[in-house]
């Protein structure tokens, strides 16, 4: 298979199967413009799996394809490529790594696609040592906010193997002072995950922030704490 032949066949897939009630009611999670099908996840991973069991379609297809399929911008078609080269990650290597950091100027431009990038193709990267975690410095500066975004939700996964936060503490730490919410959401939430494992060094940090950084920061990374606690945390007048 060509790349022409997937981008028609997730095309007329997500066709075939539009609900106009479905795009109502999903976009209520997406602010600005959301153009979608109104497929159903179950209904985008069943043709991701079925997408990846043919033997005619290799990482190299869905790579080529995720350009122009991202350009047209349909919710679920961005969807099932993502997805899909997810599926090829043991044949994932430092120019798949490159190929899918510029996807993002090509219209990765809402939540729910970069963390799927960020929960669940770029972890693979740096538990696979293709990559290491300050490899994504670079992108604390990028134009796209999602691309920013995606740092911290990355770093997540590797908090579990990580035996020094500060390190992470460090390579975030630009983003605290960062202008766009949806970086905010994606720091706090990081935050709040580094202090389900280590209280102490994570608070500190938070201590050293509390009255600088955006609130929104503060209130993800603390959603998990007491009344009580979360009172360390308030901002001085």
């Amino acid at each position: 298979m060509v790349k022409e032949e997937l981008i028609k066949d997730v095309y007329d897939f997500c066709k075939a199967n539009y609900n106009k009630e479905n795009v109502i009611k999903y976009s209520n999670y997406f602010k600005g413009d959301y153009d979608a099908w109104g497929l159903t996840t179950p209904m985008i991973r069943a043709r991701v799996k079925e997408l990846y069991a043919r033997k005619d379609i290799d990482l190299n297809v869905v790579l080529d394809a995720a350009p122009d399929i991202i350009k047209q911008g349909k919710y679920e078609e961005i969807s099932i490529i993502l997805l899909l080269i997810d599926s090829f990650y043991k044949q994932f290597n430092i120019t798949t790594y490159h190929k899918i950091e510029k996807l993002y100027l090509i219209g990765i431009n809402n939540w729910a696609h970069a963390d799927t990038l960020a929960m669940f193709i770029l972890p693979k990267f740096v538990t696979q040592n293709i990559i290491t975690p300050t490899d994504l410095k670079k992108w604390l500066k990028a134009e796209n906010k999602f691309q920013r975004r995606s740092v911290p939700v990355t770093l997540i996964k590797s908090l579990k193997t990580c035996n020094d936060f500060n390190e992470y503490f460090n390579l975030i730490e630009p983003l605290m002072l960062d202008k766009d919410r949806e970086v905010h959401q994606g720091v706090g939430w990081f935050l709040r995950e580094a202090w389900k494992k280590n209280h102490e060094v994570t608070e500190t940090f938070l201590l050293k922030w509390k009255d600088k950084s955006p609130r929104l920061i503060i209130q993800y990374a603390t959603e998990k704490m007491t009344k009580e606690e979360k009172l360390r945390f308030r901002k001085e007048k």
